[in-house]
């Protein structure tokens, strides 16, 4: 059964979204705060998290890097606001997806499935290979030299995509379409941030994949001998 954490100081709120979501099949469970929301993923499979973004001791876009940095799951956030300035720190955060308040629920719906559809359509058997690094789609693990190293979403989803088109370059653009999808309104300087993250990692595994800048159209990912 899909399982939907709902996290959100408001109680409306989570009764509101728990109760359209049981009556439509979909088993749900509810936290009050950042923190709580980490303990109900600790023990329990979450399919699909929607986390408001103001919230005591841990807000809405901590929690999302939390879930990043942990988890393989879509992410939601719900904001009061509409300005890109807070879509933007969203989306750099690692949310999948937002919905400003007041929510409806049969929006939230369509958001949920659409994410969930996208979540299992990025999961092929596909292996890509570049030099001594090995991406395993299915079980979304990078092997560099023999270690393991495992992503969060967005940034195995980019590193996938780039080694899949390895020694092409590829625009923002591109690189937006396919791994944030069509929908994103964020600025481009989430690949940038995305881009700084996964160089470092590499970094320290091996200096041999190199993602390059081209500068004013995008990056390009190639190994050096």
């Amino acid at each position: 059964m899909t399982t939907i954490l709902v996290v959100d100081d408001d109680p409306h709120v989570r009764d509101v979204i728990t109760i359209y979501f049981s009556k439509i099949g979909y088993q749900v469970l509810n936290a009050k705060n950042g923190m709580e929301a980490l303990q109900r993923l600790k023990t329990h499979t979450i399919t699909i998290a929607i986390v408001d973004v103001m919230m005591p001791y841990l807000d809405g876009y901590e929690l999302t890097k939390a879930i990043r940095n942990y988890y393989n799951l879509p992410v939601i956030l719900l904001t009061a606001k509409g300005q890109l300035e807070d879509k933007e720190k969203g989306y750099v955060a690692g949310t999948d997806d937002y919905v400003v308040k007041p929510v409806d629920p049969k929006e939230l719906q369509f958001r949920v499935e659409a994410l969930l559809r996208r979540y299992e359509a990025t999961t092929p058997s596909a292996t890509y290979h570049l030099g001594p690094l090995t991406i395993l789609y299915k079980s979304y693990e990078v092997i560099i030299n023999e270690r393991t190293l495992l992503l969060p979403l967005k940034e195995f989803e980019l590193l996938a995509f780039l080694v899949k088109h390895a020694t092409q370059v590829l625009t923002r653009e591109q690189i937006i379409e396919e791994v944030w999808g069509i929908d994103y309104s964020g600025d481009e300087r989430t690949v940038d941030v995305h881009i700084k993250r996964l160089r470092a990692r590499l970094l320290k595994l091996t200096p041999r994949i190199q993602i390059k800048t081209v500068r004013g159209i995008g990056y390009s990912i190639e190994e050096i001998q």
